[in-house]
């Protein structure tokens, strides 16, 4: 008989944080709407100093609906010590950012990173006197030559939400590990169900829980989990920036949390048909989907990854941005908004190459973005053929 203790990951997306101390004997842990804390005695108030996980304080240091949800997460990720929560994926880069980096610091920046990414190492991290050197994703060993004396971390996304090549997470690591500098990874795109960062060498692994994580489009929340080593300065760091998630958005990620699993594999089973079929059509120059062989650093997903997400993109023959956006703004099953990970389809626009500064992006044509929902994948199907047929009208 298994050991109870030895949970698979479904059991721990169900189960994870739900002690009894905060559930208080019902399913789902409750809203705790708090701002201040009462204490029998100075000395018991006193006593709360410094805060400390699971140890009411004040209501911007959590309430059990807060602690509930890191919890949760913390178990997903082996080897981590703890989950930190932002308003935001893009609060949880800065922060996680900051928690590693000094002025007279070098961090060597994947050229795929997300945008908001870029902006903050740009607008925030540079004119502090932090450099950032941005460096092909596809680099491989290669990363060795770029590490100097100030070089203090690496950051990697993988697969790029834009552009989606796959990086060698562990090798990178191995290689960082060995100058002694920290990793974080934007994880966003595969969650801790697809791909466990610390496991493969990362020290901190950022999502964007806005995403997967919440699922359903109605709240915005970003995590930081860190391992021993850098858990303590990322907790510090979030305390001294006052950074906080309020109750109902970490309600709504919990409730989210609970059906990750099967979510992720419907939308799996949905964008491969999906990717499959455009790989198949005339006006398709090339399909960027991480678990399709020609696919930049598909081996390394292959090697690596647990599974795919709903994300990825294809590349059209000809043609020029207006009828790009004539086969987007036809489409009737997918919405055309920001974001991504939801219940919802979506497609929008996808220029990679304009965003970045290391390296080079061959295209033969406009590129559109998908992220394939819970709809019923017949009808995305048929969507996206009457779209093909506007492209090729318009081209």
């Amino acid at each position: 008989m298994s050991d109870p203790k030895q949970r698979r990951l479904d059991t721990k997306i169900v189960e994870g944080g739900r002690k009894p101390e905060w559930t208080t004997g019902i399913v789902n842990p409750p809203v705790w709407r708090a701002s201040t804390m009462l204490f029998d005695t100075v000395a018991d108030m006193e006593a709360s100093n410094p805060p400390k996980h699971g140890r009411l304080q004040y209501g911007r240091n959590g309430t059990p609906t807060q602690w509930a949800l890191s919890e949760a997460l913390t178990e997903l990720e082996p080897g981590a010590a703890g989950t930190r929560l932002f308003p935001s994926g893009s609060a949880a880069v800065g922060i996680a950012l900051m928690s590693v980096l000094s002025p007279g610091d070098e961090i060597l920046m994947v050229d795929s990173a997300y945008a908001p990414t870029r902006i903050f190492c740009d607008n925030v991290l540079t004119p502090m006197g932090i450099t950032v050197t941005y460096y092909d994703p596809l680099i491989g060993r290669g990363i060795e030559a770029l590490i100097g004396e100030r070089t203090k971390a690496i950051f990697l996304e993988s697969p790029g939400s834009l552009s989606f090549e796959v990086q060698d997470v562990p090798g990178l690591c191995e290689i960082a590990r060995a100058r002694g500098l920290v990793t974080l990874i934007d994880n966003t795109w595969a969650t801790p169900v697809l791909f466990q960062a610390l496991a493969a060498g990362v020290d901190i692994a950022i999502l964007a829980a806005t995403k997967y994580i919440v699922g359903h489009a109605d709240a915005m929340i970003g995590t930081v989990t860190a391992n021993a080593r850098w858990w303590p300065k990322v907790e510090r760091t979030s305390q001294v920036f006052g950074q906080h998630v309020g109750p109902d958005d970490a309600f709504l990620a919990t409730r989210g949390l609970r059906t990750l699993g099967v979510r992720l594999r419907h939308h799996q089973e949905s964008a491969l048909k999906v990717a499959h079929w455009l790989q198949e059509q005339p006006q398709v120059s090339r399909v960027l989907h991480p678990a399709l062989p020609d696919c930049p650093g598909h081996e390394y997903w292959a090697r690596d990854f647990k599974g795919a997400s709903g994300l990825f993109a294809f590349e059209l023959k000809g043609g020029d941005a207006d009828a790009r956006d004539a086969l987007i703004d036809g489409l009737t099953h997918f919405g055309i908004g920001y974001s991504w990970g939801g219940f919802e389809s979506l497609a929008t626009p996808s220029d990679a190459d304009r965003l970045r500064t290391a390296t080079r992006w061959q295209a033969d044509g406009p590129r559109v973005r998908l992220h394939i929902g819970l709809e019923d994948v017949d009808d995305l199907i048929e969507d996206l053929a009457r779209g093909l047929a506007r492209y090729g009208d318009a081209a």
